[in-house]
């Protein structure tokens, strides 16, 4: 249920953003999820794409350095009242894990939103939110390909 993820620095600079998502464009990988952060002169940008290994590809011919980590994608009916998330971190707690970072989505065609995780042990977290009745998206159902094409 691990999802691979690129993570890439890239300059707070005019357009670096948009070289970024041009070039990925321009090669036909889909973004499917993305997560910009600010850290200071530079920016940390997760993303999930379409075909993992060709973006990482194109990414190094642009010199900016890429790295694979992986995630975990959840479908999560959550309702838009206090302490929702929270029911949901609830039992992570309890079994001792915890949230490296997460970023969320919604889907609107189904009213759910999609959060994806990093969490200090992703296969424990995946048992628990299982357990926990928690559906768990796949590659497969964000059209990701994680191998050579």
């Amino acid at each position: 249920m691990n999802l691979k993820q690129i993570v890439i620095s890239i300059e707070n600079a005019p357009g670096r953003l948009f070289e970024v998502t041009n070039a990925l464009g321009d090669a036909g990988i889909n973004l499917r999820a993305l997560n910009l952060v600010d850290t200071g002169a530079f920016g940390q940008l997760r993303l999930l794409v379409s075909n993992v290994v060709k973006a990482r590809r194109i990414l190094m011919k642009m010199e900016i350095p890429a790295f694979v980590n992986e995630v975990v994608a959840a479908e999560i009916e959550i309702e838009d009242k206090p302490g929702s998330l929270a029911t949901i971190l609830q039992p992570l707690t309890e079994a001792g894990i915890y949230v490296v970072f997460m970023y969320a989505f919604i889907r609107f065609s189904q009213g759910k939103a999609v959060m994806i995780f990093r969490f200090s042990d992703n296969k424990k977290a995946i048992d628990v939110l299982q357990a926990n009745g928690i559906n768990l998206l796949d590659a497969e159902a964000f059209g990701i390909l994680e191998t050579e094409t």
